[in-house]
């Protein structure tokens, strides 16, 4: 499954807020430097769909605020 998500790192709390079945809103408090952020996104949505981490993946958008990430 594709999912499409706008990422907030920085944000004071974290948390994920779904917009419609594949939009999502990610935020994190890690800082967008050197993966943290990234790293933390693939941790939130994991917990979100109690998936195991080695299951998120960022397909698209690294070093965006735009990511499309898989989820299987």
């Amino acid at each position: 499954m594709r999912l499409f998500i706008k990422a907030k790192p920085g944000a004071k709390r974290e948390g994920v807020e779904r917009i419609n079945a594949t939009h999502f809103v990610v935020r994190v408090k890690a800082r967008a430097k050197a993966g943290e952020a990234n790293r933390a996104i693939e941790k939130a949505l994991a917990e979100y769909f109690k998936a195991p981490v080695a299951k998120v993946r960022i397909i698209r958008g690294h070093s965006s605020r735009e990511k499309v990430v898989e989820l299987g």
